[in-house]
Formats: C-alpha cells, sequence, structure tokens
C-alpha cells in the first residue's frame, strides 16, 4: 500500500489542468466488471509466472492512464514515458509481493508511479531525464484545447478545487480506480475517498453554476 505523503511538492500539485468534461459532475459509478476483474487476475498470474506474453498484455492496458497521470506532473512526453517504464520495472522487480487484498493491481502500479514522480520532483534520482522536475509548462494528452463552452466552463471550475481535490478526481474519474483504489494511492480510507469525492463534486458543481450564471 502506498503511503500517504503529506510533504508533496508544490509543484507536483500544480500540474497541468485536467480535461474534464460534463460528465465529471455527476455522481462517479464507474466500476470494472467481474469479467474484467477475472482477465486481470489471470495476466497478473501468468506474469508471475515471467510469461512475457501476460506481462506486455499487462503493460499495453496499464500505459495510457499511467502515462496521462505522468504527463500531467512532468516536463515533457519523454520523461513521463521514462516514469512509467520505471514504474514497471519497480512492479516487475515486486510481483512476488502483490496480493489481490489490495485495491487491485491497477491501484497498485499507480501507487509506484505516484511515488516515481514525486521522487523526481524531489530531485531524488541523480541520473537519468527524471532527475530535478521542474515545474511542468508544456500541456498533455488529456490538455487539449476544445471548442466546447461548456466544456471550458466546467475546465475553469475544475482549476478551482483544492490540488488534492483536483487528484482525487483525477485518479477516481480518469484513472478509472475504485475508491479501494484511491484510498491505496493517497493512503486513506475507502469512505473517506468517498466523502471526499462528493465534497469535491459538489465544490465543483457550485463553480460551474457560478461561471455559468455570470456569463
Amino acid at each position: 500500500m502506498s503511503a500517504p505523503d503529506r510533504g508533496a511538492p508544490a509543484a507536483y500539485h500544480r500540474a497541468r489542468p485536467l480535461l474534464v468534461t460534463s460528465a465529471v459532475l455527476t455522481s462517479w459509478g464507474g466500476e470494472v466488471s467481474d469479467e474484467q476483474v477475472f482477465d486481470l487476475r489471470q495476466l497478473v498470474t501468468q506474469a508471475s509466472r515471467n510469461d512475457p506474453g501476460a506481462w506486455e498484455a499487462l503493460y499495453r492496458r496499464s500505459y495510457p492512464g499511467l502515462f496521462a497521470y505522468a504527463r500531467r506532473r512532468l516536463t515533457s512526453d519523454d520523461v513521463a514515458d521514462d516514469a512509467v517504464s520505471e514504474t514497471m520495472i519497480r512492479a516487475l522487480d515486486r510481483m512476488d509481493t502483490f496480493t489481490w487484498q489490495g485495491a487491485g493491481f491497477e491501484a497498485w502500479l499507480t501507487g509506484i508511479l505516484r511515488n516515481v514522480v514525486l521522487e523526481a520532483f524531489r530531485g531524488n534520482r541523480p541520473q537519468g531525464r527524471l532527475a530535478g522536475m521542474a515545474e511542468p509548462s508544456r500541456r498533455g494528452p488529456l490538455d487539449h484545447v476544445i471548442d466546447d463552452e461548456e466544456q471550458v466552463e466546467v475546465r475553469a471550475a475544475f482549476e478551482r478545487l483544492e490540488p488534492q481535490e483536483q487528484e482525487l478526481l483525477e485518479l477516481r474519474v480518469v484513472q478509472g480506480l475504485s475508491a479501494e483504489g484511491v484510498g491505496e494511492v493517497l493512503g486513506r480510507s475507502q469512505g473517506s475517498v468517498r466523502m471526499a469525492q462528493s465534497r469535491a463534486l459538489g465544490r465543483l458543481r457550485t463553480f460551474y453554476e457560478e461561471r455559468t450564471d455570470a456569463g
């Protein structure tokens, strides 16, 4: 389980604004199906037995979400890609420690990635492109400009949320993690995550309505 990080650098929390849509304004109930869980369990079991095909399938399955999370916080596509690669290397080395007693494989991977990104900000990696991260200045894959006025207003409202609220909604909605999974990544209880999510969505709706009413 990833330990909570109370001392995350300010630049880490000043990640690029997330591209959000009006769907975020509704309560998030996206949970994976039993069939998806079964397929993932099979892949993880095979990968733990050093099956290269299974490991490649896990990598392809996990890469988009992990890259999007890293890219919002790091300075370039290459650096974000390095972070994901480092995450998968660490995961491969630790496969024998993973169990299904926690929130699941994807939450486990996200927790590893979050630590990799935090280490990059703190300069704990003296070698390679991950060392000495500056505050992001370029837009990531989730930050394409969109012409729809409603989406622009939702995004502006999202930027008014507290950094911790933004990260929670990103993990829940964009990464698609369960409340338990978000709790494992952030070091919070499942109930605490659900309460914080409800509060964040309520604030997001309020900020959105303030903007649309003013317009």
